[in-house]
């Protein structure tokens, strides 16, 4: 216990109980110990660990404390972990200026490797920075992370997250690694990861492939060209905005139902100025009402194009290079000496150069017949990028995701009909994200830090890969790299050597290692106990817009691996908004950082503002005008003093000792709000538990204390022992039903009179006593009656009354009864009328009020 301070304050709550919780280990996962039963579990999302954290960090994850510390005061061991996501294309490029260097795959690892800056002031130009080997770079990458790591530790402590860091996971470190490629491994052994040369979206700026859920529609400045094929019997017009792309055309297509093009189907064109022979071909997917009705299709300029291409087997004819640049080789189609100088003109060309190259080709061909038409439409974007994605054909490893196997798409959807959405109309987002897969999950990227993939390739008597031949690592070598590590049955002297072997250089997508977060939080490979102890997890806590990535990825691995959900709910927050209603992102440049808000409010109130909040529904936020933090502070504020006040009555909190009417019904009314709070939590609804129990708090505070303190205060020995008793009944339990949200202001007022944390509390049990709950609101809609009538008289409340006449129906009266010396010592009335208004609807009023002064 701590002493009672004459001013309770919040200010320096926060690190005094981070320290505390440390120390008692409050928050310590209890241990595995009795196997399953017993444990809630939580899948906490792992930040990115680049940069710094928002606010919508701080809305979202006090939303997943609000249960973690629910749950724990339902005693149950709760498993609620930390992890970082610390590998990503962010991390790579701060790490390539903070340091000076560029990751080389082909070199070797060097134990002594010292970087050749330090903390640089701005960007080093590529030529300056040094080559590495992957394992160099990475282990800078590390270094780095742990910096931002650190930072998001301390505000999540202060914010007052009841996570057990010593559960703590990096998505870089050892034990992710290996629990990655183990995965990977399992996949490729079942059959579910494999290897194929295919389009794929491909992100210039990034030099890397992209997934089809790491897209997002942009809208850019565009126009339509009016362009004239030669077809045999005449011009054959199409409308395109890539005239760029007319030397990978392959094909001009129509609809098989659309009349006008009936007689052409089955029939060849010549592409303008390339003069190349292409056939005109019938699909379902061309649009009769868009432009003239049929397209060009080229390779690639996009997804559709890679439909077209796929269902009617059509040649290849690649023009854009990895760099974004028009390649310098024509295809092979082109084979006229015109053709071919047109094309030389495009070579090493940007795709937007090219585009006003060929535009002027075309139009001194005769072949542009319009002036090009200007429009605004939706350009596929990597949703880290600034550059419109590109389709190159390149060899990347897949995992099955449902996309082309029905029977596994059926196992995806009956896997979300059984998971538990909150809120549930969140499922309809994962049901349409799995319906409308087209592709399998491309998991292959060309970066560098991330987790390796675990393979390498036997080479032939040439040197050359033999791609369907992979070698991979034994169990206990993982985690490997394979541009240092060498596979089983082979030394090193034999890499990159006729006969010998060759390793893969690319590396996962982050989601390939953050779809295993319940295998890496839970020590799937490293704690079989505490993997069976927690596994599947109770609860996976997310935001709406990954949905598509991290909750379906998780799920996909899960089903494949295990052929179970790997949680029973998903939790999924809404976002955060500005006050003009936008989403607040990094690039809309209206991101609000935590750390100001927190400083300027306290963490009770900013986590009142989120606990406000139902899953699901976005949160507005405006830090010119923070009304619920304010209302949030005030709360806390609130609950310190009235702690305070309560404490300073003789007596302890016996339920026995409670006998006066009015307290019986205010302990009854509070059983009622611990009911209803304990099913909006078990419910997943803590802004509906919070909608509970606030207003009862204020009632206990305005009304009920003040209607009982006089007798706390008075003479009759029994009456004050149950005035007493009863307030440091109700004071204990609203305490832990408020913990959740306000746990600093909650744990303080606690310590006074009790020497262990309230968080380590059971969850307050209705005390059964019995008692009219209604007396309370009765007895407290009459003192607000003769506060109104004093202040109708311009009379202070402490003002003595010397009579007044109290008028309701008969049944509310019979109860006001039972309370009038309470209501007559609260208002300082010396004499009360009953009147009986059994008029149908009639309220309970206050009049005739004669005041001591008046009277004498």
């Amino acid at each position: 216990m701590s002493s009672i301070p004459d001013k309770p304050a919040l200010e320096g709550l926060e690190q005094k109980f981070a320290e505390v919780w440390e120390r008692e280990g409050v928050h310590r996962f209890p241990g595995t110990e009795g196997g399953r039963e017993g444990v809630y579990s939580i899948d906490t999302p792992p930040p990115t660990a680049s940069g710094s954290l928002h606010i919508g960090h701080v809305f979202s994850y006090t939303h997943t404390d609000l249960m973690a510390r629910f749950q724990r005061m339902r005693g149950k061991r709760v498993f609620y972990p930390m992890g970082w996501d610390d590998n990503g294309l962010p991390t790579e490029r701060r790490v390539q200026n903070y340091y000076g260097v560029r990751c080389d795959p082909s070199l070797p690892y060097d134990p002594d490797f010292t970087p050749p800056v330090e903390g640089t002031a701005k960007s080093t130009r590529a030529g300056d920075q040094v080559p590495i080997s992957r394992r160099n770079f990475i282990e800078l990458c590390e270094r780095l992370t742990v910096e931002d790591e650190q930072q998001f530790e301390e505000v999540f402590r202060t914010v007052g997250l009841s996570v057990d860091f010593g559960q703590t996971y990096r998505t870089i470190g050892d034990d992710a690694r290996a629990i990655s490629q183990r995965a990977f491994l399992d996949n490729l052994a079942r059959g579910e990861a494999y290897q194929a040369e295919a389009p794929s979206l491909w992100d210039v700026t990034f030099r890397t492939a992209v997934a089809q859920a790491e897209l997002e529609d942009r809208e850019q400045p565009g126009a339509y060209h009016t362009v004239a094929f030669d077809g045999p019997d005449g011009d054959v017009v199409i409308e395109t905005t890539r005239p760029e792309l007319l030397p990978a055309n392959v094909a001009l297509v129509a609809h098989p139902d659309d009349e006008r093009y009936a007689g052409l189907v089955g029939k060849t064109v010549r592409s303008p100025v390339f003069g190349v022979e292409v056939p005109v071909v019938a699909h379902h997917l061309a649009q009769p009402d868009k432009g003239t009705g049929i397209a060009m299709i080229c390779t690639f300029g996009d997804l559709t194009d890679v439909t077209w291409w796929r269902d009617l087997q059509l040649p290849t004819r690649a023009v854009i290079g990895f760099d974004g640049r028009f390649v310098s080789e024509a295809p092979a189609a082109i084979e006229s000496p015109r053709g071919r100088e047109a094309y030389a003109e495009l070579a090493g060309k940007t795709v937007f150069s090219a585009r006003a190259t060929m535009v002027e080709l075309l139009r001194e061909a005769g072949k542009l017949l319009a002036d090009p038409r200007p429009i605004t439409h939706p350009v596929k974007f990597f949703e880290k990028g600034d550059r419109p994605l590109e389709i190159v054909s390149t060899r990347q490893w897949y995992v099955t995701n449902g996309a082309r196997q029905p029977e596994l798409k059926q196992r995806l959807l009956d896997a979300g009909e059984r998971l538990d959405f909150v809120p549930d109309f969140m499922r309809v987002r994962y049901e349409n994200w799995v319906g409308g897969l087209t592709g399998d999950w491309l998991v292959s990227r060309q970066r560098f830090f991330g987790v390796p993939l675990p393979v390498w390739y036997r080479l032939d008597g040439d040197g050359n890969p033999l791609f369907d031949e992979v070698l991979v690592p034994e169990a206990a070598q993982l985690p490997v790299d394979p541009s240092s590590d060498v596979p089983p049955g082979f030394t090193e002297a034999q890499r990159g050597q006729a006969g010998g072997f060759v390793g893969e250089v690319d590396v996962m997508d982050t989601w390939a290692t953050s779809s295993l977060t319940p295998q890496l939080a839970g020590g799937w490979l490293r704690d079989p106990e505490l993997w069976e102890a927690v596994f599947p997890f109770d609860l996976r806590p997310q935001g709406q817009d990954i949905i598509r990535t991290w909750l379906f990825s998780t799920l996909l691995r899960s089903e494949l691996a295990f052929g179970e959900l790997p949680w029973k709910s998903a939790a999924i927050s809404g976002f955060i908004v500005d006050p003009d209603r936008k989403k607040m992102s990094k690039s809309k440049g209206n991101v609000v950082t935590p750390a100001d808000i927190l400083q300027q409010h306290g963490s009770d109130a900013v986590r009142y503002w989120a606990a406000s909040s139902r899953l699901g529904t976005d949160a507005a936020l405006d830090v010119l005008n923070p009304t619920q933090m304010r209302k949030g502070r005030r709360l806390a504020i609130k609950v310190l003093n009235a702690a305070k006040f309560i404490l300073g009555f003789e007596g302890e909190a016996d339920r026995s000792l409670v006998t006066r009417p009015l307290d019986l019904s205010m302990l009854a009314a509070l059983d009622h709000v611990i009911e209803q709070a304990t099913a909006a939590f078990e419910a997943s609804d803590h802004a509906r538990a919070l909608e509970i129990v606030e207003p009862f708090f204020w009632t206990f505070c305005d009304d009920h204390l003040e209607l009982v303190k006089e007798r706390a205060y008075g003479d009759d020995a029994a009456g004050a022992a149950s005035a007493a008793a009863a307030l440091k009944l109700a004071l204990e339990a609203l305490l832990k039903l408020l913990a959740p949200v306000i746990p600093f202001a909650t744990e303080e007022a606690w310590r006074w009179s009790h020497s262990a944390s309230v968080h380590a509390e059971r969850w307050p049990e209705p005390l059964g006593l019995g008692g009219d709950r209604a007396l309370l609101g009765w007895a407290g809609d009459t003192l607000i009656g003769i506060r109104r009538a004093k202040t109708d008289a311009k009379a202070s409340q402490k003002s003595p009354v010397a009579s007044l006449t109290i008028s309701g129906p008969a049944a509310v009266l019979q109860g006001i009864e039972l309370v009038i010396d309470d209501l007559k010592a609260a208002g300082r009335i010396a004499a009360v009328e009953l009147r009986v208004d059994d008029t149908e609807g009639a309220a309970v009023t206050v009049s005739d009020v004669v005041f001591v002064d008046d009277a004498q």
